[in-house]
This record gives structure tokens, sequence and C-alpha cells, in this order.
């Protein structure tokens, strides 16, 4: 029995025919990133004592947003700067929320919220602009949030627990949000920015 040849049949652009075709290109780091900003709010230096002597970690706040009223906060822990951004990245993208605003870019209501020692309260000014300090800025900023007035009600200092209060604030008037983009990227203007402080 004698074989038969295999031919094989090409397109206009050299191809075989039935092979597999050329994957699309990804997306460009700008075309991830452009429509999510990026910002730490907090890192700090942990050392733990091990039998072997110290091991040193950083631990990571931050917060990202997309100036239309999405704001995420997440925290990461790692021994190295840029995975501990990018750990607090994908939390951050995974608890982001999307904030009801009014037309005028402010919060329909006064909001307040506690976490742990922290305590907030937000409330709308009609057209005073955004009056707030500390991490409560950060998170309106980064959130697109216009002519709100905040107010932290405890003593407490820690950068982590005010924000982690304000986004609990938030929440009251707002849903789950979940980003379009397949994948963001840890901007690395802000890795070397980190890597760049000075040690304590």
């Amino acid at each position: 029995m004698t074989e038969k040849p295999t031919t094989t049949s090409s397109n206009s652009q050299g191809r075989t025919q039935g092979a597999r075709p050329a994957r699309p290109s990804n997306k460009t780091f700008a075309d991830r990133v452009k429509d999510v900003d990026q910002k730490i709010i907090d890192i700090r230096r942990v050392t733990r004592v091990v039998a072997g002597g110290r091991r040193m970690s950083f631990a990571v706040s931050m917060i990202i947003g997309d100036k239309t009223g999405v704001v995420g906060i997440g925290t990461g822990k790692a021994g190295d700067t840029a995975l501990a951004i990018a750990k607090a990245l994908k939390e951050a993208k995974k608890h982001a929320i999307k904030i009801k605003k009014t037309q005028s870019g402010s919060i329909p209501k006064d909001v307040r919220a506690k976490y742990t020692s922290s305590e907030v309260m937000l409330f709308p000014n009609k057209g005073k602009g955004l009056v707030a300090g500390a991490a409560a800025r950060d998170i309106l900023v980064i959130a697109g949030i216009r002519d709100v007035s905040s107010k932290v009600l405890s003593g407490s200092k820690n950068k982590l627990n005010t924000a982690r209060a304000v986004i609990k604030a938030l929440s009251t008037i707002s849903t789950k949000h979940t980003f379009n983009t397949p994948k963001v990227d840890v901007s690395p203007e802000l890795v070397a920015e980190v890597v760049s402080q000075p040690k304590e």
C-alpha cells in the first residue's frame, strides 16, 4: 500500500493553513494603568527576631482609584518592597468600591464610621471644596470626590485605621466595583519613590 504524499497549503501571508494564529500583543503598561491612580499612605519596615538572627520585611498600605468614584485600600507584607506593593495593590483592587456621587461630585448625605480606635465623619459642604486632611484627603482625592468635609472624631494617629474608617463610611453609600482591566501593574515610579526614601 502506497502512502499518499501530504501537502500543506499556505495563505497569502505565508502561514500554513491550520496553524495557530499569532497571539495578540499584550497591552502596554501605560494602557493598563492610565485610568488607575496609586498612592502609598504608609510603609513600615518590620524586623522580626528569629533563631538565625533578624529578618526584615516591609508592610505597605496603599489606595487606588480612578477619579470617577472608584476607590480601594489594601495592605501587603513581603521581604521585598516591590512584592509588598504588588500584594497591597492586588488586595486594593479586590476590595474596590464605587461611590454614589451627586451631580456636583459630592456625597449625597452625611456618613460616619468607626474602625478599631479610629472614628471619622464625612459630610457635604455645598461648594466649599475639599476640606479634609491626612488619609481622608488622599482617599477623597483619588476617588474624585469634591465639596466634602471630614472630621476625625478620635485621637488615633494611625493612618491605616483612619483610612479604613473612611472607606467603611463611604461603603454605606457605595457598591462593589470590579475593574474591567485584566491586570493592573505596580507603577515603576511608585516603587522607585519608595526605594529612594531614606531608611529610618
